[in-house]
């Protein structure tokens, strides 16, 4: 298949030794749209990349345009500007609020030399963690929520099936008795 460009879709793409692996992610229901990546991924790729000891810039660049769109494009454009010599609060004027995590996990290793992957882990965990507690919070009010129309259907049925029969027969048998 050499010679042909790469497959229409999404691409994910990790940078190894030698070279860039890249595979198409299959898009169900969104041919024709620019789907963003979620920014936890996005954390891992990048993460995956500085692993295999990439640099920071290449490893930005390499995820921004294996992922496309607009964070892609702040991702590549940050990596290019880093490259030219920009200093980090210039490369990344102007990036969308979805790129803020993977800047402010980088921020200390390209400032301080600190080592890059501990704080990708760390940010990545933390926005897992904070988008479980959301989740069950969201869960806990929709339980609150389902409380009075579950009861509004289910009390009346209750008393119809259950209830009214049992005193329907002891009346009728009441009825009998001498």
């Amino acid at each position: 298949m050499r010679g042909q460009g790469p497959a229409p879709g999404p691409h994910v793409a990790v940078e190894v030794p030698g070279g860039l692996l890249v595979r198409t992610v299959a898009a169900a229901g969104h041919q024709g749209r620019q789907v963003e990546v979620d920014v936890a991924l996005v954390l891992a790729l990048v993460e995956a990349a500085l692993t295999t000891g990439s640099a920071i810039p290449t490893a930005l660049a390499a995820v921004g345009r294996a992922i496309g769109g607009v964070t892609g494009t702040a991702l590549e454009r940050a990596g290019s500007a880093l490259v030219l010599g920009a200093s980090w609060s210039t490369a990344w004027a102007g990036a969308p609020a979805s790129v803020r995590p993977v800047r402010d996990a980088l921020a200390s290793a390209w400032v301080a030399g600190a080592p890059p992957v501990p704080g990708l882990r760390a940010r990545a965990e933390r926005l897992r963690r904070e988008r479980r507690r959301g989740v069950r919070t969201a869960a806990a009010r929709l339980a609150v929520h389902l409380v009075l129309p579950l009861g509004a259907c289910f009390l009346p049925a209750f008393v119809l099936v259950g209830l009214v029969p049992i005193v329907l027969s002891l009346t009728d048998g009441l009825a009998h008795v001498p």
